[in-house]
């Protein structure tokens, strides 16, 4: 014995054959047209009442767990308090209360989304956060005739998978959710 090995041919099977053809195929395939940015929409999904919601990234600061925080007397029932973020208090909004959604209570996954702009910054509470997601803006339906109310108001459109995109915007905006008192 000469310790030489005689080499091996590969025999591939009909069905082995069968998948490099169609990867060669698909790598053969035009790539497919890059989408401008101006036109993609990066949200933060999350459920609050049973129901999947997005709002724009650009608004979110972060995510934070809910705990610890301070509930304040004599503010609308919307505001569940005020929380201490690394030594930044900031307060606590629940878009179910203020939706007027139906309210399941406090759990043990609720987090908060930190909301931000130029001029305002506050918490909304969310039962769980599903991740972020991109979506094209023209695949958000805008007039949605079964959404009435305040919600309403805060809505920028629907998905065709039934994702409620918030408008952060007009959120961070709103007036109702400023609770300012004068010293007497």
């Amino acid at each position: 014995m000469t310790g030489k090995k005689k080499p091996q041919i590969a025999i591939r099977k009909e069905s082995e054959l069968e998948i490099l053809h169609a990867r060669a195929q698909a790598l053969a395939k035009e790539p497919e047209k890059a989408v401008p940015a101006s036109e993609l929409l990066e949200i933060i999904v999350f459920s609050l009442g049973g129901e999947n919601y997005g709002i724009e990234s650009v608004f979110v600061r972060e995510v934070y767990p809910l705990r610890d925080f301070t509930p304040l007397p004599g503010v609308p029932s919307f505001v569940l308090g005020i929380i201490n973020v690394r030594g930044q208090i900031l307060s606590i909004v629940n878009l179910k209360i203020f939706f007027g959604l139906p309210e399941k209570g406090l759990g043990q996954l609720n987090k908060m989304i930190i909301l931000h702009d130029e001029c305002m910054e506050f918490g909304i509470l969310a039962d769980e956060i599903i991740g972020t997601k991109v979506i094209l803006q023209k695949a958000i339906q805008t007039s949605v005739p079964t959404i009435t109310g305040i919600g309403a108001t805060y809505l920028k459109g629907v998905t065709s998978e039934h994702l409620i995109i918030l408008d952060g915007k007009r959120i961070l905006a709103d007036k109702t959710i400023i609770i300012h008192q004068e010293a007497e």
